[in-house]
């Protein structure tokens, strides 16, 4: 306990601060004080030269103001002089007119003094004239109807006056008080078809007072004028709707031309209406309502192409479409007010049409042969996937997935379309759906082992990164080739091209599949046909000539065989040659195989070999060779090997007959 007291007292030796550190420390600060001191002393200099330099300026500045306030003293001073001189010029003049009131009262009373002359009073005091009386309080009433803009009462007035003086109707001649009443007359008038005129083509006019103002105009025999108004009155308010409309097109980009063509049409039945009703049938005014109508739809079709969506999209396909149905069952709507438009309209639709639908193919042909894969979320028929998928042979799905791709890209195209689009431009679609079809046909050509007969196509650009090798696939091919032209390509166009009545929508009714549309869908499953022949005959040819030929190019078929034989061999009476027996075999084989990739399709199946023993047919008549050894005069032909030869020929044509091997 001592030693810690101990230690409180007497700090240790760390504790203390040696003195060099005091003296250094003390040091710092002392030139820290010399530093701030001399900063001071450095502001507290430039502050003196600041004050002085404002001190001069200011000093210069008073000097300034001090010489203006000398010349403005002078400048008082001379004005002062200018006052007094003007006051005395007043004053005298002042003098003067006083003066010259003074002499002239005193004029006038000496000449009041006087009687005044009778005869004089009479000329100045005439008789008052009833009549004149009449036309000035007529005009000062019309004068304030017209400023009271009651024009209704002043039409009234102007009538009954009329009715009153017939002359004034009239541009006979007339005495000149009855011309001067006249000319007001008729500036009154001119005055209230003015404000007519102002009433009508007032922004906000309602639908009762634009009525009233034009037949006033009639009354007042304007009628042509009124017209005019009518029209531009109804053009207005139809620019004003479709401004206030057109921002919202981007929103809609597919229905926005029903909106539009229901503004249009709509105000153009309204005028028609109303010009029949305040005009009554004169041809003259229902022909400028026709014109008028006609400039309307040529501004409506204008619209709807600047604001439509990129024309290669689907939806400026079905922004087309619905432009089309609603613009013409409008069109039908106004036939009955005697407006006949549906020509000009199709006439100027069709240009623009034609541009969506080229653009549109264009962009299915790079969709079908550009991306082959099939997104997993389109929205596919069942029908299409459950009878594609049915052909599939192996894991590799592309060629399954360019069918289901083709048939999306047509299906997606078709439902954009309308039936008024199916019945005015049905035979245009269907010439670029089978165009597209021999593209794909083409296209799967490629994909056959063997060369091709057209140059053309090793110049395509369009492929499917597909080879089939083996007769499954290639089977696959020819059936999944036939069913989208014989089952499904067709099922979805006349699906369109002839709706049921009950899915029909409103206005469609009258809409039937007439006998040009029953041809226009023979002559395009037609071509259809001819593109999916095309892929069977290569597919026949190939296959045939792949058994005719071997590796070395030698053909198998020899007619050297039918030269030999004594006719003791019986075996020449039963059994075919061994060529032909090949033949038959490796065609019984593919028979087998076409059963199990093409099940369900016997009608495929015995197209593709009647077409193949056919092709076998065609080679043995074309083929020079082979009949050039029989006109060979050193080996005659032997009645045994005649006889074997007009067999087999014989066999095959039968097994042509009945598609069978």
């Amino acid at each position: 306990m001592e030693s810690s007291e101990e230690d409180d007292d007497f700090p240790s030796i760390e504790s203390i601060t040696p003195q060099s550190k005091i003296d250094s420390v003390h040091q710092s600060h002392t030139e820290k004080g010399i530093r701030k001191l001399c900063c001071e002393l450095l502001d507290l200099k430039d502050a003196v030269e600041n004050l002085c330099g404002n001190m001069r300026t200011k000093y210069l500045a008073f000097l300034r103001i001090s010489e203006e306030v000398v010349e403005m003293e002078h400048e008082l001073i001379e004005l002062r002089r200018h006052i007094s001189s003007q006051g005395i010029l007043v004053q005298d003049l002042i003098s003067g007119v006083c003066c010259e009131l003074d002499e002239w009262n005193r004029a006038n009373a000496d000449m009041n003094d006087t009687p005044p002359d009778p005869e004089i009073s009479k000329i100045q005091d005439p008789l008052p004239n009833k009549m004149d009386d009449h036309k000035k309080i007529f005009l000062e009433k019309i004068d304030v109807l017209l400023a009271e803009h009651k024009v209704e009462e002043a039409q009234q007035a102007l009538e009954a006056e009329e009715r009153n003086f017939p002359e004034l109707k009239g541009s006979g001649d007339s005495s000149t008080e009855a011309s001067t009443y006249k000319s007001s007359f008729l500036e009154r008038k001119a005055m209230l078809e003015d404000q007519l005129i102002e009433i009508a083509e007032q922004p906000a006019v309602s639908a009762n007072e634009l009525k009233k103002a034009l037949s006033g105009l009639i009354k007042l025999g304007k009628g042509p004028s009124a017209h005019q108004l009518l029209l531009k009155c109804s053009g207005s308010r139809l620019q004003k709707n479709i401004e206030v409309f057109l921002p919202s097109c981007s929103v809609c980009p597919k229905t926005f031309p029903a909106t539009l063509s229901r503004l249009v049409f709509s105000m153009i039945s309204l005028t028609t209406r109303e010009s029949g009703l305040i005009f009554g049938d004169n041809p003259v005014y229902t022909n400028r309502v026709v014109q008028w109508a006609e400039w309307e739809i040529e501004f409506f079709v204008r619209l709807v192409k600047d604001n439509a969506p990129s024309s290669e999209t689907v939806s400026a396909l079905r922004a087309a479409s619905i432009c089309v149905q609603d613009s013409l069952n409008y069109c039908s709507m106004l036939e009955s007010q005697g407006l006949k438009l549906s020509k000009l309209l199709l006439v100027l639709l069709r240009p623009y049409i034609e541009e969506v639908l080229e653009l549109n193919f264009r962009r299915a042909r790079k969709a079908v042969f550009d991306s082959i894969e099939v997104d997993e979320n389109l929205p596919m028929s069942p029908h299409f996937v459950s009878s594609l998928t049915a052909f599939a042979t192996s894991s590799d799905s592309v060629l399954i997935d360019s069918g289901m791709k083709f048939l999306f890209i047509m299906a997606d195209i078709l439902d954009q379309l309308t039936p008024l689009v199916v019945l005015h431009f049905g035979g245009n679609v269907l010439t670029r759906i089978s165009q597209l079809f021999d593209k794909y046909m083409d296209a799967l050509i490629r994909a056959l082992p063997g060369p091709s007969d057209d140059d053309s196509l090793t110049e395509l650009k369009e492929t499917i990164p597909f080879r089939a090798e083996t007769d499954s696939e290639q089977l696959a091919i020819l059936g999944i080739a036939f069913t989208i032209m014989d089952e499904l390509l067709p099922s979805r166009v006349v699906k369109i091209w002839s709706p049921k009545s009950e899915s029909q929508e409103p206005g469609n009714e009258h809409i039937v599949p007439n006998a040009s549309t029953t041809t226009e869908l023979k002559d395009w499953r037609r071509q259809l046909q001819h593109s999916f022949d095309k892929l069977r005959d290569h597919f026949c040819r190939q296959y045939v000539l792949s058994f005719i030929y071997s590796r070395e190019g030698k053909t198998r078929l020899n007619a050297q065989i039918y030269l030999g034989g004594d006719g003791e061999d019986s075996q020449w009476d039963t059994l075919p040659s061994l060529p032909f027996q090949a033949l038959f075999s490796k065609l019984q084989q593919l028979a087998t195989v076409a059963g199990d990739v093409l099940l369900g399709k016997e009608k495929l199946q015995k197209i593709l070999l009647a077409r193949l023993t056919e092709t076998v047919l065609m080679w043995l008549s074309d083929e020079q060779e082979f009949w050039g050894v029989f006109e060979d005069k050193s080996t005659p032909l032997q009645p045994l090997g005649l006889q074997q030869l007009v067999l087999r020929v014989t066999h095959l044509g039968m097994c042509t007959r009945l598609h069978l091997p």
